[in-house]
């Protein structure tokens, strides 16, 4: 079902595939729309125990292609350096792949956690806070990684 990486001589390691999960800011999520055209959107996200996560609004394009095919792919990219010189670029990547589905109750609220411990983690009182006002308001979403590539130019 997966292909192999082409370029074997720039494969990662596992761990060095989870390192650039956990300390990424940002990542791009990939669906297909039952038009058959594919949508790829930048958002924040969390990695935790073997998932991606990331939270959205009840409604909009990425959950209506979920709806209709949850088979995505995810991607990360850091340590970008320009070799104008050498008409190259070094980087870090990871793509995973794997199957999204809506998470409740104590998961959506470990999650939510989390997502506020990586991006505000000075302010867990009053985001605490705002997780329950937004509560009703808010999804969270779960990827399972059934496959994961890492590759870097180093």
């Amino acid at each position: 079902m997966f292909k192999e990486m082409r370029r074997k001589d720039r494969e990662l390691t596992k761990e060095e595939a989870n390192e650039l999960l956990t300390r990424c800011e940002y990542g791009t999520l990939s669906t297909i729309g039952a038009d058959g055209y594919p949508y790829g959107v930048p958002l924040d996200f969390v990695y935790d125990d073997n998932c991606i996560y990331f939270h959205c609004a009840k409604e909009g394009h990425k959950l209506e292609n979920i709806e209709n095919n949850c088979n995505v792919s995810f991607c990360v990219v850091n340590d970008v350096e320009l070799i104008p010189d050498d008409f190259s670029t070094k980087y870090k990547s990871t793509i995973i792949f794997g199957k999204a589905k809506e998470v409740f109750e104590e998961e959506k609220m470990k999650v939510l956690v989390l997502i506020l411990e990586k991006y505000s983690k000075e302010f867990m009182e009053s985001g605490t806070r705002y997780i329950e006002a937004m509560w009703d308001k808010t999804k969270v979403i779960k990827v399972e990684i059934e496959h994961m590539t890492a590759k870097g130019k180093k």
